[in-house]
């Protein structure tokens, strides 16, 4: 384990198949740097968009990706854990022993309207409604263009739960000439929203 961890310091993370699966690894690494240990949830469709959009092949061995992240972020020990798509018994699937905040990044319009609808088929909608119930922190990525009236009806039903909604909606104000840059620019609010001091990106007026 790395160092003492409290409740605060752990962070769930899905990874769904949307499109972007560059801003849930960079959201990855640096809740590493940060020395946040992370469960780590990646949905089989999210493992076909890593190896079109990335050419990551993560397989379907839960312990081979946890070992895969772990040495490609020179995580410390048990720092990232990885549960399966279907492990009812790991710790994010109860209020017991799930961390206080986690983050769907990017979130897959499927996963969100799930989510809005209350179901639990799957660990990360599980996930999810345990953070909801609990009253506890949940940040939603979504990357789609445009969005349907279905969607925005259920982006506002989450809203109103509490979920922040934070698509994947890069600014240009900070001038990127990147495609890291603009990456950097959705993690930083994500890191924002938080509560983790980021140096990603400044903030409006300190530019």
């Amino acid at each position: 384990m790395v160092g003492q961890q409290t409740p605060s310091s752990k962070v769930t993370l899905a990874i769904t198949g949307a499109s972007g699966a560059q801003y849930g690894l960079r959201l990855l690494e640096c809740l590493v740097s940060d020395g946040r240990q992370v469960f780590c949830l990646v949905s089989p469709a999210a493992k076909v968009v890593l190896r079109a959009e990335m050419d990551i092949e993560l397989g379907d061995c839960s312990s081979a990706i946890e070992c895969f992240l772990t040495e490609r972020y020179r995580a410390g020990s048990g720092q990232i854990r990885v549960f399966d798509h279907n492990d009812w018994m790991s710790l994010v699937a109860s209020g017991s022993g799930a961390p206080k905040a986690m983050v769907i990044c990017p979130c897959s319009t499927d996963m969100l309207s799930s989510i809005a609808c209350g179901l639990s088929g799957n660990l990360i909608q599980r996930a999810a409604t345990v953070v909801l119930k609990e009253r506890h922190k949940l940040i939603v990525v979504p990357r789609e263009t445009p969005y349907s009236d279905i969607l925005l009806e259920n982006m506002l039903k989450l809203s109103r739960m509490g979920c922040v909604v934070l698509p994947a909606s890069p600014g240009f104000y900070h001038r990127p000439t990147t495609v890291d840059d603009m990456v950097d620019f959705v993690v930083a609010r994500v890191l924002d929203q938080l509560g983790i001091t980021q140096e990603l990106m400044p903030g409006w007026g300190t530019l």
